[in-house]
């Protein structure tokens, strides 16, 4: 977070009182400057042994798609080797990720899940 200083002249209390002295008092606020979060890709890769269908599961599980959605990337991982299922803060696809990888395990499927900086 990036901090920027603004002066502000304060009266000092010679100056409330009549007196005009040299005085001066200097304020600074800061106001703060968000940044957004870097975004990652969560993607799927093609392997030759994970079932179509559970491909489609796993996009509809983890991933909120519909079967239509699903079916459209699942082809798309098929044909070209890897596809898109979000986008999403660090935190988010890191989970993502390691809950497709925990479920393809427990399901015994090579189904890999990678995620990269957008």
């Amino acid at each position: 977070m990036t901090m920027i200083a603004k002066p502000i002249r304060m009266q000092n209390d010679g100056e409330r009182n009549g007196e005009n002295g040299n005085r001066t008092s200097v304020i600074t606020r800061t106001k703060p400057k968000t940044k957004k979060p870097n975004l990652y890709r969560v993607l799927l890769l093609n392997d030759d042994y994970t079932p179509m269908e559970f491909v489609i599961h796993i996009l509809e599980r983890f991933f909120q798609k519909d079967r239509e959605s699903a079916t459209r990337i699942m082809l798309h991982v098929h044909n070209h080797g890897v596809g898109e299922c979000g986008i999403f803060t660090y935190e988010v696809a890191e989970t993502k990720v390691s809950q497709v990888m925990d479920f393809a395990r427990q399901h015994q499927h090579p189904l890999q899940c990678v995620m990269e900086k957008k």
